[in-house]
């Protein structure tokens, strides 16, 4: 059994977050995310409100059932532990094929853009706020 640092550990929490979207298994988005009053989302597609952890998590899964063909790609992530709270700061490339089931048609998506994710241990550490922006 490896002992990841407390930096892979961080980033495998995020990685798994874009792995459901290839996978299209959501059982561990639950466990990622922080289940408490306090968790808070930006998203990088529409609606743009704040959004609590119930709607982080139903919008991840519509979003990652409606793009097939899914990739990603985590570019310079610049992780910072404070104790039991971490900032990740990452650029981040999606593709894929974003599908309408009722047209049976598809597009090709490609966004370029930046993430922020903020982590809290307790006592795993799961995402406690994700702000995701389009370049």
């Amino acid at each position: 059994m490896t002992i990841l640092s407390e930096n892979e550990e961080i980033i495998k929490i995020i990685e798994t977050l874009f792995e459901s979207g290839k996978s299209k298994d959501f059982s561990s988005l639950r466990d990622i995310h922080l289940n408490d009053s306090k968790f808070s989302s930006f998203s990088d597609l529409p609606p743009y409100d704040l959004k609590n952890y119930q709607t982080t998590i139903e919008l991840e899964e519509l979003r990652f059932v409606s793009i097939s063909d899914y990739e990603y790609q985590i570019k310079n992530p610049k992780i910072s532990v404070f104790g039991d709270a971490a900032v990740v700061a990452l650029e981040l490339k999606q593709k894929g094929m974003l599908v309408d089931n009722k047209a049976f048609t598809g597009e090709h998506i490609s966004i370029e853009g930046r993430a922020t994710f903020v982590l809290v241990k307790q006592p795993t550490w799961k995402i406690a706020h994700i702000h995701l922006s389009k370049i």
